[in-house]
Parts: structure tokens; sequence; C-alpha cells
């Protein structure tokens, strides 16, 4: 396909100025099958997940419309509504609106929870050109009537799946009753189970449907390997791999707030600067946290699936999954934190034995074998349950030394990069190597087309 630049897809001079400011110059794949259709004012159905630069995909053409289109705005009232599941999702969206609409005169907010509603109220009273909210607080704000969306032309819901799974349909749908019915309506979302078949039934009229796969992309780009270990010596494996500078900078999921906490406690008591970020912090606490690690004050970020949606920290080294998720898509989500702006990542993946079945799911999902990394030299001769459990086979054979090669010794060759292999001692780089070997070079193919490099391209997901 020949290269396209944002112009070329209809995007007008001050936008595709802000957007070379920034060093975007070619389009994502999602960018350019949206873009078009939705300067035409069709509504669309699109199935992405955060990375393939989908806030731009549909950010600019509202931008462009709302620009041209010279409708007063009304009291409390957006002339578009962009729904996000998370308060930090919210932001970022609210954020790469001000750096693509800097040359146009358009207004726009965010609105959220965890805060005082005061200076929301304050910002809506005049009106705005775009609301950027979460559906509990702008649920709240409309029935005190300090929004109004009678006068609403343009729909947004990003990241729907997600918005459902928070058990936000009920307030989704009573901020849909009151809009027009005559709007422009897109929905985004990673997955599409049946509720969202069923949602983007109800409110979308003939969609365009626009679909790319990052989880092939993102697989390519992220090397990936799980580590068997009990649960029980889960901190004492996450310590060890954390005496490796080489994971300098690392987000730590969890499936429970109370294990997020737990975790950042010990990481603290050991040395190691880290913040928690979850739904029972408030909103200043999950800035600051967010601050602390973009910053490089807090080498690690722990935190579980809801709270770090919307997270967009670049150079991030290492993604740990200390508990695996129920949800093989929560798995593509987590370790796309990481590998991004074009860059190689690594994810680690602890599981015990009560994990097995989550194991099984990723890699159906993602269509791989995650890599055996052999714990007995981090943290004992004695293998966990999970481990000793593990049957014959290609596994197996991945996790043995190379005959005649010891247990202890330091791996040969400069290591690479970012990068490195994730051990935390030459003795797991040594064991990667090998299975590298048996993987049969499956991850020669991290550059392939499609995957976004930040200088050429608006990935604003």
């Amino acid at each position: 396909m020949t290269t396209q630049t944002f112009a070329d897809l209809g995007i007008v001079e001050p936008i595709c100025r802000a957007l070379a400011a920034e060093g975007y110059e070619t389009p994502t794949p999602i960018q350019m099958q949206a873009i078009p259709s939705l300067l035409q004012g069709r509504d669309l159905l699109g199935l992405a997940q955060t990375g393939t630069g989908k806030t731009a995909a549909f950010a600019l053409p509202i931008l462009q419309k709302l620009a041209h289109d010279q409708t007063k705005r009304t009291p409390r009232g957006a002339r578009a509504l962009i729904l996000a599941p998370t308060r930090e999702l919210a932001i970022q969206i609210d954020e790469s609106l001000a750096v693509y609409g800097r040359h146009l005169h358009l207004s726009h907010t965010v609105i959220f929870g965890g805060v005082s509603q005061l200076r929301q109220v304050k910002a809506m009273a005049n009106g705005v050109d775009i609301l950027v909210a979460t559906p509990g607080r702008l649920l709240d704000l409309m029935n005190q009537r300090h929004v109004k969306l009678a006068d609403t032309k343009i729909l947004v819901l990003d990241e729907a799946d997600r918005m459902l799974d928070m058990g936000f349909v009920n307030d989704v749908k009573k901020i849909i009753a009151t809009m027009p019915r005559e709007r422009n309506s897109l929905l985004f979302s990673a997955t599409m189970p049946k509720s969202i078949e069923s949602l983007a039934a109800e409110i979308l009229r003939s969609p365009v449907r626009v679909e790319v796969t990052p989880e092939v992309v993102t697989v390519d780009r992220i090397e990936q390997h799980v580590l068997f270990v009990d649960q029980k010596r889960k901190r004492e494996l996450l310590a060890k791999l954390l005496e490796n500078p080489d994971l300098s900078r690392v987000i730590i999921f969890t499936r429970t707030k109370h294990c997020a906490n737990r975790v950042s406690e010990q990481l603290e008591k050991g040395g190691v600067p880290s913040e928690a970020i979850h739904g029972n912090k408030s909103q200043g606490a999950r800035q600051r946290a967010l601050e602390q690690f973009r910053s490089g004050q807090a080498r690690v970020l722990v935190a579980t699936d809801i709270a770090a949606r919307g997270i967009d920290v670049d150079g991030i080294t290492h993604v740990i999954n200390f508990e695996l998720p129920n949800e093989p898509e929560s798995y593509v989500h987590r370790i796309g934190r990481t590998a991004r702006a074009g860059t190689s990542g690594i994810a680690l993946s602890f599981c015990d034995a009560s994990e097995r079945s989550y194991l099984k799911q990723i890699e159906r999902l993602t269509r791989r074998t995650l890599q055996v990394v052999d714990t007995r030299p981090l943290i004992g001769d004695t293998p966990s349950a999970a481990f000793a459990a593990e049957p014959q086979g290609e596994r197996r054979q991945q996790q043995r030394p190379k005959q005649g090669q010891p247990r202890g010794g330091k791996p040969q060759g400069k290591s690479q990069a970012h990068g490195k292999r994730p051990g935390a001692s030459g003795h797991a780089a040594t064991a990667q190597g090998e299975q590298r070997k048996n993987d049969g070079g499956r991850n020669q193919s991290r550059n392939r087309p499609g995957s976004r490099a930040r200088k050429r391209s608006a990935n604003g997901g």
C-alpha cells in the first residue's frame, strides 16, 4: 500500500500542522480506515485496542467537523460527547484533543469522579464543544441539571467492552436516551462479546466496521515468558528479578486491589521505589502515582486491570503479570503497556498451579506458546508445585539447560538491549537463550508492517 499522509486522508492544514509538530507523519491502519468514513459523517464500529492510534482516529475528524460547523454552544451543553470507562483514559483523551486541536478555536473539558465537582460544573456553565467524561459522574451531573445533551450531535463510546465490564451499561443507556436520535455515533471496543454486539445494534445506524488485529502485532514486538512458581513464592521471585537493573521501568499487574497494595509495600520495604494504582485510590493519589512513575521517581507501578486502562507511559521496559488475568483479552492489554512507540518490550508472567487454565486461554488467544524461564537459579533448586506438574513435552525440553552447560554460568555473548533477557541474573538469560533456539526463531518478526512509531504516526490510543 502506498504510504499516505494525514492530508491525503482529508485532514485540514491546522490539524496537520499540529500533528507535524508532534512528529506524527504516517497514519496508523485504523486511522487510514476510519478517518475518511468519519469525515463523511458515517457511524462506525471499531474493533481496536489501546496502542493502535484509535484516539486520533476519532478525535481528528471530530475536531475538523466541529471547527467547520459554526453552530453555537449552548449553556451546560456539549456539541460532542466522548465516554470513557476510566478517569485515566478520559484525561488522556482530553490531553490528546488539546494537542491535535491547538490551532483550532474549540473548547473541551473532562468530567470524572473521585474529585470535587465544582470545577467541572463551572467548566460546563457556558457549554463546550467537546465533553470527555466517565459515565458515573456525567450521569450524576446530568441529574443535577449541570449538563444537558439535548443538542449533542456526536457520540463516541471508547473501550465499550471495559465500560460494560465495569457495570456502566445502564448509565450509558440513560445518557444516550437524552441525546438526539439524529446523531453521529462511534463505538470502539477491543473485543466483541454479545453484549457489545447488542449495544452496537441499538445505537449505530448502518455503521462502517473497522477492525485491526493488534494481538498479532503486539505478540511480535514483545518477548513473552512464563515463570512457574507457587503463589507463596511469587514475591520472593519478584524481588530476585528486580535485582536486575535492566528492569528499569516496570508495570506489575495484580488481579485485586489488596494484592496490589501488598506487592507495592513489599517492594518499598526492599528498597525498590514503587507506587500502587487501583480503584480505591483517590484521583489525586492516582495522578501522583502516575507522575512519580512517568518521571522515574518510582521504578515500579503496581496496578489492577481497571486502573491501568489509559496509562500511556513511554519507555516501559517490562510488564510483569504477578497474577495472570482470568480474561485472556486483559493479558493483551497488559503487555501492550510495553513495546510502545515502535520499541520492543518484555512480558513476564508468574503462573502457579491454580492459574494453568488462564495460561492455556492466553496461549489460545495469542496463538503462541509462552517461553518458559527456569526459576530454579533464582529462588532455589526446589521446583514449585506448578513447575513440577508441567507435562513432559515441548515446555519440559525448553526448561533444560544445554547438555554440558552449567546452570550457574553466565550468558554467552552480549546481552541485548531493551532488550536484554528478563532474568535477574545470567542464569535466566542462559536458560532463555536455549529457549529461543528451541522456539525456532519465532521472535524474529518484531518490526512487521503496521507497528507504530511515535515519530511517524499519531498514536493517541
